[in-house]
């Protein structure tokens, strides 16, 4: 391209008919950029700390190199060169080249949740308020003589209705103005732009000669605006699922995002023919909304200071550029413009302000109505804040540049002269008075008005630094080489701590108000000021859980979207309340239901995934409530705000950790599942830091650090992709599971799994009654029960629990006793029924299981008769103790035994009398010393010296423990002592069976096995026995082929919520008979309850049935 440079004539500035010429190559254009680059660079340096906006400056600069250029001999040389070779620029490739970046960043960056909740407000600025700005300035020109038709000042009117995004975004980072304002006045200027294009065109087509009907013209209207809105969803939607199938590529993701803004404006504004600006702004709202958890660590800054460099790039070249060609209309215009033009210019910049107030005046209503509301100062710095820029600049040339190549237009030299004219007059006098008054306004409003809580905070986080700076120079004053630091000079550096109090610590933030503050205003104060920091601390731990992994990127936007939501409450001085935006991502949705009619596998998908979802939810907010509460603590201390923040935390976390609760008792392997991918991406992110250190420590080569490090994010991509899957066990599985058929031969397991009866059991439901007669025995598999005995003397018993593993019922099954106590449901249980009969023929025909058995047996007895003492065991604790620390002993009639010290023992059956005593101790027992053993926390070994001595008045069967194995904290050894574990080692990598003390009897082998699949589950490899498929029980085959409908009720059990009063079961319904699984519905009350009810007895008001649970996911037989 090739530029001819101008003669001049002094005092005449440009002459356009010149005929000397000189050819000016291409090149040069690189010079205006750098010269701008460098002013710009230059000014923000200058007036970093000063009142004067940077873009002012700017627009200031690029008048005065136009001025030069344009109104002198000599003009600026090379640079004047540069300078009109970018002035020659088509004004709609000013527009291509700037507008994409500047609205995509723009969009970008604003906050999702507040365009939602501001997009009324927006909207109405953007179309009411464009339509009643154009024609109020259209009547306003039509007035003024310069006797232009209708259309013509329509045009006119139009072009000045655009609020310039460059210039209110650049003002808005410089001003500092609330997030809330921020946002609307620039969702408006985008949206308004993209308004005024569209009403810009249309009036350009009616000037040139164009007639259209009003159908015609709302016909327009749509297909720009609607066809705009279309065409970026589809590009957004696009990009965003190019950017998930990105893995830790910055350079794409950026690209992406750089391409995407270009393409889709010039595919709106060139092949679509709609607005290229509401395609790229909806392009960058779609990223905001739906991307933004897809940039983290490096990713995320790399991406914001691209989009910062190229803001800053895109506002200084377009701001100097501005400033120059307002210069070169006026110059080059001087012969057609008048100095009533100049009157005329200040007339009309006095109208532009005046229809700004009408139009928010006559939309104030809608404006306080809509969104977040709006105040009459806000209301009056949305109307100050309506600059104009370089849009409505570059649209003025465009009118311009038709009329040189529409030899038809009804546009006069005169006419294009005072259109360029009047524009950046206003666009001058905008950014000039409106842009540096602004931030006078905003004082004058009080609107930057620190409150005495802020400033209290303020000076209590002063004082913190103060006290770090101490102790950092404790840490770093002195060292061996250079000796001691001077502290008294250290502290003249430390301007910034200048203003401590003399006296001491400044005043607690959460202190008594001061003298001009009321006590209730000043407390709803400061506890609105602490929840606001508080939740601004939740969304910093989840921005944290996302880079390391803990929660996914859908998660992470529904958890932050919820902390915008309570902060939205809190403005209007309500407590916290961020868990209403998450309480329906955790229960059951009606739709799930309609899952049972796919596919079994990929029904359970679904299913699955909704739960994992879930989880990952109530954990990240778990988490990140109890780390900001601690920081918190660590940063206020203690007070009385504080700690009723911290308060409405805690009653916050209440349903979200019993949903995890429920979770955890009904679907561990989800749970297990989710942390199991959250330790992983731990552990490889541990190892990229590992890499990364070693090669910043110089003990890795370039080569050899990137291949590692290329390995392990190979890992995390790995990770990403076929994240691990929640195998949900069969029936055959879960029962396997079970210590105490797991444990069993298989010529034993067998019968017992054919015969085995599969329950779903809602809370508060009764297992089976205290003194009823046994009828079978319970496994529970998933859930928790807890054992309710009568009161004795007036004294309520301790009320143990039993979760997964347990095995209850079998010491009666074996006795023949009535039940000890009720077993009642306290959560959704998973569990099985085995008739006694069973139990007792497994008995008989296997007496090596005899021992076992009892021991079995023993278990749950330990925790109802020795309560106190096993509180704080679990029954993996028991079982290790037993394992390693227990004995089994059968004393006849007559015998004498005595129980030695550190020892305690469970009588199973039989009596016993102690020898100082004639009171008879039946079965079940537990046999202590005389004197009680002391608390947990009060045991020592001097206190069990004396042992007691017991006489058998029956064949009496008695399992003791040693208590020396009890742990000084009150817990038992949840593994065994070395020998044994390493047992459990060597069976797990030799297939050996374990030894225990030395002794290798059946119960000890049984009690091992048992005790290693509590520990490990079943499934360790190659210590497994494995069934071959036609092993398996018929049965259990059988449960293989049921609908996913069991899945379904039992999500919906877990799902649906918990009021807070204890009487929720009382309202639940019945569910519909569908298969072969017991659903037990809880009793409403206990003396409704049918007295000669049992657990294999059930009457139709209680029991229902519904399908298997366990054969929904994989089948035991392969080809089922």
């Amino acid at each position: 391209m090739n530029v001819q440079k101008s003669s001049t004539e002094p005092g005449m500035g440009v002459n356009p008919l010149a005929a000397d010429t000189e050819a000016v190559g291409p090149q040069v254009a690189v010079l205006f950029v750098g010269v701008s680059l460098f002013v710009g660079m230059a000014s923000r340096h200058l007036l970093k700390n000063t009142s004067i906006p940077y873009t002012v400056a700017l627009l200031i600069l690029g008048i005065g190199l136009g001025s030069l250029e344009y109104g002198t001999t000599n003009g600026l040389g090379v640079l004047g060169d540069s300078i009109r070779m970018w002035a020659s620029i088509d004004p709609n490739l000013i527009l291509f080249v700037f507008l994409p970046a500047l609205l995509f960043e723009s969009s970008f960056a604003m906050d999702f949740h507040q365009i939602k909740r501001g997009f009324m407000q927006m909207l109405l600025l953007a179309a009411p308020g464009v339509v009643i700005s154009t024609i109020f300035l259209g009547v306003v020109l039509k007035i003024l003589p310069y006797h232009w038709n209708w259309s013509t000042g329509f045009l006119l009117g139009g072009l000045l209705s655009a609020t310039d995004p460059v210039a209110v975004v650049a003002l808005l980072k410089e001003l500092g103005a609330s997030k809330k304002l921020s946002t609307l006045i620039e969702g408006e200027s985008l949206m308004n732009d993209g308004t005024v294009i569209v009403v810009f065109h249309l009036f350009l087509q009616i000037v040139l000669g164009q007639k259209f009907s009003s159908g015609d013209v709302i016909s327009f209207l749509c297909r720009v605006g609607l066809g705009a809105v279309g065409l970026g969803l589809l590009f957004g939607i696009v990009c965003v699922c190019w950017v998930g199938l990105v893995f830790n590529d910055t350079i794409i993701e950026i690209t992406l995002t750089f391409t995407a803004s270009y393409l889709a404006f010039f595919m709106a504004e060139e092949k679509a023919h709609v607005s290229g600006v509401l395609t790229v702004m909806t392009v960058g709202i779609f990223f905001a909304a739906f991307a933004r958890t897809a940039f983290t660590g490096e990713s995320e800054r790399s991406m914001f200071h691209f989009w910062e460099l190229i803001s800053y790039i895109a506002n200084t070249l377009i701001f100097v550029l501005s400033g120059a060609v307002i210069a070169e209309s006026i110059l080059r215009s001087h012969d057609k413009i008048e100095g009533r033009d100049w009157s005329n210019l200040l007339l009309l910049y006095i109208f532009v302000q005046f229809s700004r107030v009408v139009v928010v005046g006559l939309l104030y209503p809608g404006l306080k109505f809509f969104g977040y509301g709006m105040s009459w100062k806000e209301a009056t710095i949305l109307i100050w804040a309506g600059l104009r820029g370089a849009v409505a600049l570059s649209l003025s040339l465009s009118v311009a540049r038709v009329g040189q190549h529409d030899a038809h237009t009804h546009f006069t030299k005169v006419t294009e002269a005072r259109f360029v004219f009047l524009t950046g007059g206003v666009v001058f006098l905008t950014l000039v008075i409106n842009g540096s008054t602004t931030q006078f306004l905003f004082r004058f409003l009080n609107m930057n008005n620190t409150t005495e809580t802020k400033t209290r905070i303020l000076e209590f986080v002063k004082y913190e630094m103060y006290s770090n700076a101490l102790e950092a120079f404790g840490e770093m004053g002195e060292d061996e080489e250079l000796g001691p630091a001077d502290w008294i000079t250290i502290r003249k550096y430390l301007s910034c701590l200048s203003s401590l109090p003399e006296d001491g610590e400044p005043a607690h933030p959460h202190g008594p108000p001061g003298s001009e503050g009321s006590g209730i205003e000043y407390v709803e104060q400061q506890m609105q000021d602490t929840r606001i920091r508080f939740l601004n601390g939740v969304q910093a731990a989840y921005w944290s859980m996302l880079e390391e992994g803990r929660i996914t990127q859908t998660a992470a936007r529904i958890l932050i979207q919820s902390i915008h939501e309570a902060l939205d409450q809190v403005e209007n001085y309500s407590g916290l309340q961020d868990w209403e935006g998450l309480r329906s991502h955790v229960r059951f949705s009606w739709y799930l239901e309609y899952l049972s009619l796919l596919p079994r596998r990929a029904s359970t998908f679904f299913l699955i995934a909704q739960l994992e979802f879930a989880c990952y939810i109530a954990a990240a907010f778990l988490r990140a409530h109890r780390m900001t509460r601690n920081y918190l603590r660590d940063f206020i201390g203690e007070s009385f705000v504080a700690e009723a923040v911290i308060h409405e935390s805690e009653a916050q976390g209440q349903e979200a950790r019993q949903f995890l609760d429920d979770i955890r008792l009904a679907f561990p392997q989800v749970l297990r599942a989710v942390k199991t991918k959250q330790v992983t991406h731990a552990v490889l992110v541990h190892l990229t830091e590992y890499v990364r250190s070693l090669g910043n420590a110089g003990l890795l080569e370039s080569k050899e650090r990137l291949q590692l490090h290329d390995a392990v994010q190979i890992d995390l991509k790995k990770l990403l992709r076929n994240p691990p899957i929640v195998e949900m066990p069969t029936v055959w599985e879960t029962l396997h599971n079970q210590p105490f058929i797991g444990a069993l031969p298989v010529s034993v397991q067998r019968p017992l799994l054919d015969v085995a009866k599969e329950f779903m059991m809602v809370q508060s439901t009764i297992i089976y009654e205290e003194d009823k007669k046994p009828d079978g025995i319970w496994l529970i598999a998933n859930g928790v029960v807890q054992c309710n005995s009568k009161a004795t003397n007036g004294q309520q018993l301790h009320q143990p629990t039993f979760s997964l593993g347990s095995t209850l019922g079998l010491f009666e099954a074996l006795t023949g006793r009535p039940y000890l106590c009720d077993i009642v449901t306290r959560s959704v249980v998973h569990c099985f029924f085995i008739e006694r009969s069973k139990i007792l023929s497994v008995q008989k025909e296997h007496p090596e299981l005899e021992d076992f058995l009892w021991q079995e047996s023993a278990l749950a007895i330990a925790k109802v008769v020795l309560a106190k003492e096993f509180e704080k065991a679990t029954l993996q604790d028991i079982r290790a103790l037993m394992m390693e620390g227990s004995s089994m002993r059968i004393f006849l009639r007559g015998e004498v035994f005595e129980l030695q010290p550190k020892k305690i023992g469970v009588l199973l059956d039989g009596f016993v009398r102690p020898e100082s005593s004639f009171a008879i101790i039946t079965a079940p027992a537990g046999l202590m010393r005389k004197v009680p053993l002391p608390s947990s926390g009060d045991f020592t070994r001097n206190s069990l010296k004396e042992g007691t001595v017991f006489h058998a008045e029956a064949r009496s069967r008695i399992l003791f423990f040693d208590m020396d194995l009890w742990q000084g904290s009150g817990q038992f050894l949840a593994v065994p002592h070395k020998d044994c574990h390493s047992s459990l080692r060597r069976s797990l990598i030799e297939h050996d069976t374990p030894r225990v003390n030395g002794h290798q009897s059946a119960a000890d082998i049984y009690s091992a096995k048992a005790l290693e699949i509590s520990v490990f589950g079943s499934q360790i490899e190659g210590n497994s026995e494995s069934w071959r498929e036609e092993e398996r029980p018929g049965n259990v085959l059988s449960r293989t082929h049921q609908s996913c409908s069991n899945l379904v009720k039992r999500m919906s059990m877990v799902m649906q919520g918990r009021p807070s009063n204890d009487k929720w079961w009382t309202s639940r319904h019945k569910v519909a008979s569908q298969g072969k699984m017991d659903l037990v519905q809880p009793f409403l009350h206990k003396k409704e309850t049918d007295p000669g009810y049992s657990s294999d007895e059930s009457d139709g008001e209680h029991i229902v049935k519904i399908g298997s649970l366990s054969a929904l996911f994989y089948p035991s037989h392969p080809h089922s």
